[in-house]
């Protein structure tokens, strides 16, 4: 017998205005269902706003507001009554304008993002001082300081690196470049091992640093990896480096990067079976290890796909080099071949060694992690524009359409975190909450956006916008700055645990600053077909292949995007190739500031 609420509780709604009688609004749901919210004497209503922007209150207005086709996001106590439920409006958030505008497709609204959160990490990290990575630390606290946590992570420093790189190619800010350059060095200097005999470079998992001593973490301290050399570390330790390498052509950089990919082809690569094993023994550097308990002999979504996004498009983007277009082939070949799963519409996301299925894993299970679902099929799509197959598109759009049903909130907005793979009772029930994560919500965006960006698709593009204003009305910090973790299903902050946290071995900058980066250029090169300017800093003595700067900003539609315009130190120049996006470097033993144009074909 079903159980009938009979008690008031307070939730959101997420919907477009159909029309207003009197204090009654009636709202469509992302769903398509019609919701009536009632508003008070108190009800107050805000516009969307960025971060470092200031409050903009609108309660004055509110019936000039309420106009049909508005998006908004609604808050309040739901009563029950006769009727079923009568929705009450505490308070509104608007984010599209009254000529139904989305604020961040605005030109410079994620670059801005982007600048907003350099800064806060600048902060938190050197509190506006000296940059010096010897005092950086892995744990942030919700506020932006610093703990008492004495770890300096490998993987976080990258990822904060990668974020700065961005910030400095998508803004020009120096000072962005400045921390990039520092955290590579400090990578390069404190937490690299080069092993000569196999010719392989791999990275500590970090450093304890206490008392005026380091001491260097070889295996993981995590979990799920303990005393295990896990790849996605190994992956990640690579994320800043390939960012800032696309941005100086730092032959250093080059060769670390180089010799850590020997590492995974050696030791991490299954050359019978293909992909790649998810960890290795620290001293026997063997996926086969006993000493790996349940990660021995294993392979999973990180290992065999988080190359591509992580590093391996940015490391091809930079040289041009087919050995990493080869690699990322076989990467999407083995994720097309034996990751989707004709029972459920979520991926397998773990295997074992012969790629059968591994449903008894730690925490996952028989359970699907919606954003890894939707991080695939935003990488299929870039993947599609350089090396088009039929099975790379095909996967891509039945996941981007199937993802809204079983993934989304169509009540509030925003993605969920895990669900159960398969359904019972015709729902694939939470695993454990029904929180939302920062992360999952930016695959979300970004696969919605390169999908209706490519393929001209109306609804993945409303996809796109309706995950963007949850995103941005929900996460973005305007007290303390930064992103939050996790929100509560309605948006409230999650601020509980590690998830309260805006650092730690989970949460650093490169999701966030990521969104930005590829958020700003899909949006302008490819739905707004408006231009697109880029910041490189070559220096003497790069090590680019050819002596060819490579700007594309990412793998894009072929045909559609070409370099209109090359600014190196401030005055134009004219030695490059409009459709292949490259730029021919002058020689000079003096570092280079080059500024190059992109924009769209006229279709």
């Amino acid at each position: 017998m079903a159980t009938k609420i009979d008690f008031p509780f307070s939730d959101s709604i997420a919907g477009y205005v159909q029309q207003r009688q009197g204090r009654r609004v009636t709202l469509r749901t992302l769903d398509n269902r019609t919701v009536d919210v009632h508003l008070t004497d108190t009800t107050h209503g805000q516009r969307l706003r960025n971060l470092g922007r200031r409050y903009e209150d609108v309660s004055a207005d509110l019936y000039g507001q309420l106009t049909p086709g508005r998006f908004v996001f609604c808050y309040g106590p739901i009563y029950p009554n006769a009727d079923g439920a009568h929705y009450q409006a505490s308070q509104l958030v608007f984010v599209n304008d009254e000529h139904h505008q989305w604020p961040f497709e605005r030109p410079g609204w994620w670059s801005e993002q982007l600048r907003e959160l350099a800064t806060f990490y600048r902060q938190s990290q050197f509190a506006g001082g000296a940059i010096d990575f010897g005092d950086y630390r892995t744990v942030i606290s919700g506020s932006g300081g610093k703990t008492a946590h004495p770890i300096q992570e490998t993987d976080t420093i990258s990822r904060m690196v990668y974020g700065m790189a961005s910030a400095f190619m998508l803004t020009g800010d120096e000072d962005a470049l400045a921390v990039a350059n520092a955290g590579s060095a400090y990578l390069h200097d404190h937490l690299r091992y080069v092993d000569p005999d196999e010719d392989v470079v791999y990275w500590y998992h970090g450093l304890e640093k206490s008392a005026g001593r380091e001491h260097q973490l070889f295996a993981s301290e995590f979990g799920d990896d303990y005393r295990a050399i896990p790849a996605y570390e190994q992956i990640y330790a690579l994320v800043g480096l390939t960012q800032t390498y696309r941005l100086t052509g730092a032959p250093d950089l080059l060769a670390d990067i180089e010799g850590t990919v020997r590492l995974f082809e050696k030791f991490f690569h299954d050359p019978r079976l293909g992909g790649y094993y998810s960890h290795i023994d620290p001293v026997t550097l063997s996926p086969y290890q006993d000493s790996l308990g349940p990660n021995r002999a294993r392979k999973n979504w990180n290992s065999v796909g988080d190359h591509a996004p992580a590093y391996l498009f940015n490391l091809y983007l930079a040289t041009g080099d087919e050995r990493y277009r080869t690699m990322l082939e076989h990467t999407f070949d083995m994720i097309v071949t034996h990751m989707p799963d004709r029972d459920s519409p979520f991926v397998q996301e773990r295997f074992h060694a012969d790629w059968s299925p591994d449903s008894e894993w730690g925490w996952q299970q028989d359970r699907a992690v919606v954003g890894h679902n939707l991080k695939i099929a935003w990488n299929l799509m870039r993947m599609q524009s350089t090396l088009p197959k039929r099975e790379y598109r095909a996967l891509a759009e039945k996941l981007g359409a199937s993802m809204p049903e079983v993934g989304r909130d169509a009540q509030r907005g925003g993605w969920y975190d895990m669900l159960q793979r398969t359904a019972q009772d015709g729902r694939h029930a939470f695993v454990w909450h029904d929180r939302k994560t920062w992360w999952q919500q930016e695959q979300a965006i970004l696969a919605y956006l390169i999908l209706a960006g490519t393929l001209h698709n109306d609804e993945f593009l409303q996809h796109a916008r309706e995950s963007s204003a949850f995103y941005n009305s929900f996460f973005l910090d305007h007290d303390e700055g930064g992103v939050f973790f996790t929100v509560l299903a309605q948006g409230l902050p999650y601020l509980v645990g590690n998830e309260r946290l805006k650092g730690s071995h989970a949460m650093a900058m490169y999701h966030k600053a990521e969104l930005c980066f590829l958020a700003e250029t899909y949006t302008q090169l490819l739905i707004n077909k408006e231009p697109l300017n880029l910041h490189f800093n070559p220096q003497a003595g790069s090590s680019f292949p050819g002596g060819l700067l490579r700007v594309a900003p990412d793998i894009l539609p072929p045909g559609r995007i070409c370099l209109d315009r090359v600014l190196i130190d401030g005055a134009p120049y004219s030695d490059f190739d409009a459709s292949a996006m490259t730029v021919k470097l002058p020689d000079t033993d003096q570092p280079l500031r080059v500024q190059a144009t992109l924009r769209p074909h006229k279709e």
